[in-house]
């Protein structure tokens, strides 16, 4: 069986383990609030709604074709694909497809980021191997003037910060929705967490502050990790709601 992502790949390391995962997730939420096409995830009102749910949505999404054959990891990008055209001809406009673009880079960044943070820095190599795999996601996706390799996407991926982020209306209710679907101590971890992870332009949008209180945390709960105990950690911090699904994301991690 051919799979849409090698067995030893970085990739699967990364997003095969559910810290990891939930740190992608901390750092795109804040990065998706101050995106300029996110009043097209209001449209449908499943964000507003459920914006944990609308975000592990496309966390799964991604998980799903990481870990899958390439036939199944190809179905799953059509589909998605076929969802958001639903959204398009339901409202009578076109996703720009620079909004597409921004999304892939996010789960670019934070993918790195996020294992770069709990882990180890990555090689050259594996930061090529980790863009390769999400330029292949957006291609099949079919989406235009995507650069072909890590170090040719970087100065994009600065533009697209620069010119696609602002705060707005969007960005304060979504971050009111985060912390009523929290509540405020676990809402309070999401915004260190961010700290982390975010680029200086995200930071500075949401005035965020340059240090994070977890940023001592960290290598505790590495040291946690170790023997057994990063469980009750998240058991304490995490959303009963969303503990079976955390739980799965481990699945994969050996």
């Amino acid at each position: 069986m051919e799979f849409f992502v090698e067995q030893n790949s970085v990739v699967r390391k990364i997003w095969g383990k559910s810290d990891t995962v939930l740190f992608i997730f901390a750092g795109a939420s804040a990065e998706f609030a101050l995106n300029k096409a996110v009043d097209w995830l209001y449209f449908t009102g499943k964000l507003p709604s459920d914006p944990l749910g609308r975000l592990f949505s496309t966390v799964s999404y991604a998980r799903k074709i990481v870990f899958s054959s390439k036939d199944d990891a190809n179905k799953a990008i059509d589909t998605m694909r076929k969802i958001h055209a639903t959204v398009e001809e339901n409202r009578g406009a076109v996703i720009p497809d620079w909004a597409y673009r921004d999304v892939l880079f996010m789960l670019i960044h934070y993918s790195i980021a996020s294992y770069e943070l709990l882990e180890k820095k990555l090689s050259d190599a594996e930061k090529e191997e980790v863009y390769n795999v999400f330029y292949r996601v957006g291609r099949r996706m079919g989406l235009k003037d995507l650069p072909i390799s890590y170090t040719e996407w970087l100065p994009v991926r600065e533009t697209h910060l620069q010119e696609n982020l602002q705060k707005s209306h969007y960005t304060s209710d979504l971050f009111k929705q985060y912390k009523k679907h929290l509540g405020p101590i676990r809402f309070k971890v999401l915004i260190e967490s961010q700290k982390l992870v975010v680029p200086s332009i995200v930071k500075k949008l949401l005035y965020f502050g340059v240090f994070s209180l977890l940023t001592p945390v960290i290598p505790m709960y590495k040291i946690s990790r170790l023997i057994k105990l990063d469980w009750v950690l998240k058991s304490i911090l995490l959303p009963s709601d969303y503990k079976a699904q955390i739980n799965e994301l481990d699945v994969h991690s050996d």
